[in-house]
């Protein structure tokens, strides 16, 4: 596996709450040009406080990360606590504190056990590993069931970069910019150094386009650091490749929303405009009737027709509605339709559904996946 020129990191367990690794580092050897989005949630966790002041210079040279425990509704002292992680990291790695964006992921309201990280993040630098970022991806899991990496390589003057991505997360995914985490590192930069915007708009047509639950994280991060040691890139290739990283990364969060079985990719046509196709992609996703039918392989296509008209400010004529599953029309379906239907929904673990409009030209496409009694299971008892 390729890492980025420059990276160094960690991941290991400091027991924060059982054995599993639950604290980690990425370190550039050299200050970074940096971008990040954050949780619109009116609640965010106090190292998203620390994290926009941190960021506001577009430059970053760490980030520190903690699992298990969110640090949110913690007060003041939370906040002091995501500061003083910043520095004692600081001091263990030679740079400046401001350089340090911290994330937490976890229970909510529980105060950080401050004194394990920072012991942590005071032996940082002697733990640190080139590239190593696959064990990052692993320390950063909470009730994820597998790591969610992605990365490309790019070919420029000689020089063959690596853009490479982590992300987590399984249960409260609704971002807006659940708990949603992500980390984008590359040894190049766009040529324009417009880092803020392109993520902006690649986070809007990936990232902000899951839904697992409708619950929007008090926590959710996306972070994009670039070393610029191979020079610059054309603006069109960084933000292709950085849009396939964060569409591939987007997909593994919502193929392993908690308890699911199944991963849906929804396509909403002929929209007017933005607005209207993400009020009712969203609808739809987040329809347990939906959720539950497609995990039953149940052929109630009615239910789709629920979730659109539910959206009151944007009427759909019913004549204008097209409805696909798997490239089967099930508006009006007969039996022999809806046993097809039914065929489809329970021998494929990638459901593609598509709804058309006719209002526009607008398109975008959303994931998530279906509702199970495991979705359940994990929530019931979370804390317990």
């Amino acid at each position: 596996m390729k890492y980025p020129l420059g990276f160094y990191s960690f991941g290991k367990n400091i027991g924060i709450k059982d054995t599993s690794l639950d604290f980690a580092v990425i370190y550039s050897e050299v200050r970074c040009s940096a971008a990040a989005v954050f949780t619109r949630n009116n609640f965010p966790g106090a190292p998203i406080y620390v994290g926009r002041d941190h960021i506001k210079d577009g430059y970053l040279q760490a980030i520190v990360i903690n699992s298990k425990n969110s640090n949110v509704a913690t007060g003041e002292k939370g906040i002091k606590d995501s500061y003083q992680i910043c520095e004692t990291l600081a001091k263990s790695l030679g740079i400046t504190k401001e350089d340090i964006l911290p994330s937490s992921t976890g229970v909510i309201g529980v105060p950080l056990p401050i004194e394990k990280i920072l012991t942590a993040c005071a032996s940082a630098k002697e733990n640190l590993k080139p590239g190593n970022l696959d064990e990052v991806a692993e320390a950063i899991m909470t009730t994820d069931t597998k790591k969610k990496i992605s990365y490309r390589t790019y070919s420029h003057n000689g020089n063959e970069g690596v853009m490479y991505g982590i992300a987590k997360g399984a249960g409260m995914i609704e971002p807006n910019m659940a708990t949603m985490l992500s980390y984008i590192l590359c040894d190049f930069l766009p040529e324009s150094k417009d880092l803020k915007g392109i993520l902006k708009r690649v986070v809007d047509q990936t990232y902000n386009c899951i839904t697992i639950d409708s619950d929007t994280s008090t926590s959710d991060t996306v972070v994009l650091m670039c070393s610029g040691k191979l020079g610059t890139i054309p603006d069109q290739n960084f933000e292709s490749m950085l849009k396939d990283i964060a569409t591939e990364l987007s997909k593994k969060i919502a193929r392993d929303g908690e308890g699911a079985s199944k991963l849906i990719e929804l396509t909403v046509k002929k929209g007017r405009d933005d607005l209207q196709v993400t009020k009712i992609g969203k609808s739809i996703l987040n329809s347990p009737l939906v959720k539950t039918a497609i995990y039953g392989g149940d052929p109630n296509w009615g239910r789709f027709i629920m979730a659109i008209g539910k959206v009151f400010d944007e009427p759909i004529p019913y004549d204008h509605l097209e409805i696909q599953l798997g490239g089967i029309s099930v508006k009006g379906a007969n039996n022999e339709t809806k046993s097809k239907l039914a065929e489809y929904l329970k021998s494929n673990e990638e459901i593609f559904i598509t709804v058309e409009l006719n209002t526009g030209n607008f398109q975008k496409t959303f994931w998530s996946c279906d509702f199970t009694e495991g979705y359940i299971q994990e929530n019931a008892y979370y804390t317990t």
